[in-house]
């Protein structure tokens, strides 16, 4: 009898834990760059896997600092760069060139303070030279990665970038170092062997037909990453490279294909050596 009570007790926090930390349902925000970009036609079927999205403070003053852009709309915040183009696009990549069961939106997160960022295993930050972490979130996002989240950040450049980059990624981690991912490191061989990697440039090519930002410390392209106490990359820092935008027009004609290719490679080896190491 004892036993059964207690078994019914336990069931019983399960499923109240269940309902505390369930998955919140899919939303839109508002982005810089689409107003309304069509929803895929399964948007709404339950899958096992998704790659979420940070929503974070910025540099700009975003979400206390009102701002506005050209034409009086809100500035919505630099962690909608590409989106939500670029998350789709790499979505339908992830259900065409993996067995992931894969959701094909996108999940926004915020580091509120609530268990909903612990829901989606691998956590995507943009535009991370831009970042403001204030403390609470910092510590947050550490626990998320000490609980075997990943982090993958993309598209910023510079020196500058990299400081602000720094400013919140030490607040996070004050006593890891970060280090540059070898070419024999599982990661690169997860799904596809990357043996070369290049410069994946960002949509100003279009403009200007550079493959870099923000001057001559954009030049050269940095994989980085910081590991846990196994040694397993817990955050991947892609360093004066846009993988979002070779997402973003992978369908674009005068993209080159390489670039796109090594992106989408890229991320398929990250989600994958996620889920299984």
């Amino acid at each position: 009898m004892r036993l059964r009570t207690a078994l019914a007790v336990g069931f019983l926090g399960l499923a109240v834990l269940s309902v505390l930390f369930a998955q919140k349902p899919f939303k839109e925000y508002p982005a810089m760059e689409y107003t309304d970009f069509p929803l895929p036609p399964d948007w709404n079927q339950k899958a096992e896997w998704t790659r979420a999205r940070l929503r974070y403070p910025d540099t700009w003053g975003y979400p206390e600092r009102p701002l506005f852009m050209q034409g009086g709309v809100p500035f919505p915040g630099q962690w909608t760069m590409d989106y939500p183009r670029s998350d789709r696009h790499l979505l339908a990549g992830v259900r065409r060139l993996t067995r992931i069961d894969a959701r094909s939106v996108e999940q926004v997160v915020d580091l509120d303070g609530s268990g909903e960022a612990y829901n989606w295993p691998v956590l995507y930050g943009v535009e991370v030279g831009h970042w403001l972490l204030p403390d609470e979130q910092a510590a947050q996002l550490r626990e998320y990665l000490l609980r075997g989240g990943f982090f993958m950040c993309d598209d910023f450049h510079g020196d500058q970038e990299w400081a602000v980059f720094l400013n919140s990624m030490n607040k996070v981690f004050p006593d890891r170092v970060i280090e540059d991912i070898p070419d024999g490191d599982p990661i690169l061989h997860t799904l596809y062997d990357v043996q070369e990697r290049f410069q994946v440039p960002g949509a100003i090519y279009f403009e200007s037909g550079l493959t870099y930002e923000k001057g001559p410390s954009g030049k050269i392209p940095h994989w980085r990453c910081i590991r846990d106490d196994k040694g397993r990359i817990m955050v991947a820092i892609c360093h004066n490279m846009d993988l979002g935008d070779a997402w973003e027009h992978s369908d674009e004609a005068r993209y080159l294909e390489k670039w796109a290719s090594l992106a989408y490679r890229i991320a398929m080896n990250y989600f994958i050596y996620d889920l299984t190491h």
